[in-house]
């Protein structure tokens, strides 16, 4: 193996994002052979012992995990919670928890589709926005926004003093019940970019909160037929085209940009490798 960068390093193993690694290693939770790391520091896993709170790191053996979960609400986008919350890993056996790290997060009270995985270069990609993997989220809201209210959200509104990218807002089919119009609406959102609870700000900020959220798609990975709870592997065919999506993206530049509308509708997810590829239902 050939030196690499110590963050990139941790993130493959999965300690930790390659943000948080470089907080790891400037609060001096990392060693190299023994020396403090720094900042900008390379390794070799095969040659060099790199220790994080004095546990050495270990080359990679075998194939990388990279798994879907329909995460439930009330349930915690961590590898572990101090508070003693239900946590996205918790949802996984135990024979595949090994390294694994959720890409990105959903909120507390989210439910829908989350990554998981072992391979920090792949987390990296889907995750960052640069590289613009397009999250699309079904929102239930209260009332009935109008298309002014709307063109605002889509247009990118300042939340914590920074705006958010433009993103996609069509209308889903109203539900009803028992014969009668829901006074709540459905949306479907489509972001290139995701903040901490970035949906449910948004559209409290037109008056119109936020009854249900629940992603349905990753990129070009969807899949309504998986229950809420459950995990499964995915295909070799939705890994190649979400790293491909990644890679597009980053070569035209179009990272936070939402797709564009084709005569108003939304554009339609891949297709699976089939009906039922790769799938290896498990519940934690």
């Amino acid at each position: 193996m050939s030196e690499e960068r110590l963050q990139k390093l941790l993130a493959r193993a999965g300690i930790a994002s390659r943000r948080k690694a470089e907080e790891l290693i400037r609060a001096a939770r990392v060693t190299v052979n023994g020396r403090a790391a720094e900042i900008g520091d390379k390794a070799d896993l095969e040659r060099d012992a790199v220790k994080v709170d004095g546990k050495r790191l270990q080359p990679h053996a075998g194939a990388h995990r990279y798994l879907l979960l329909n995460k439930p609400k009330y349930v915690v986008s961590t590898v572990a919670d101090p508070a003693g919350r239900t946590t996205v890993i918790d949802l996984v056996p135990p024979r595949l928890r090994k390294a694994l790290v959720p890409v990105g997060r959903l909120d507390y009270a989210t439910e829908g589709l989350l990554l998981l995985t072992d391979d920090g270069d792949f987390a990296q990609q889907v995750a960052h926005p640069r590289y613009g993997c397009v999250k699309t989220y079904e929102v239930k809201v209260k009332g009935q926004p109008t298309d002014a209210e709307l063109d605002r959200l889509r247009g990118g509104v300042v939340l914590d003093g920074r705006r958010t990218a433009p993103c996609r807002i069509t209308p889903r089919p109203a539900r009803r019940q028992r014969g009668v119009e829901v006074e709540n609406t459905w949306w479907k959102v489509e972001l290139g970019e995701g903040r901490s609870r970035q949906i449910r700000e948004m559209f409290q900020r037109i008056g119109h909160s936020v009854q249900k959220l629940r992603r349905v798609a990753i990129g070009p990975v969807a899949d309504p037929d998986l229950p809420l709870g459950m995990v499964r592997e995915l295909t070799e065919r939705e890994i190649e085209q979400l790293r491909g999506a990644a890679e597009r993206a980053a070569r035209k530049g179009v990272a936070g940009k939402p797709p564009k509308a084709v005569h108003g509708k939304p554009p339609q997810a891949a297709p699976r490798s089939g009906p039922r590829a790769g799938r290896s239902r498990s519940r934690g």
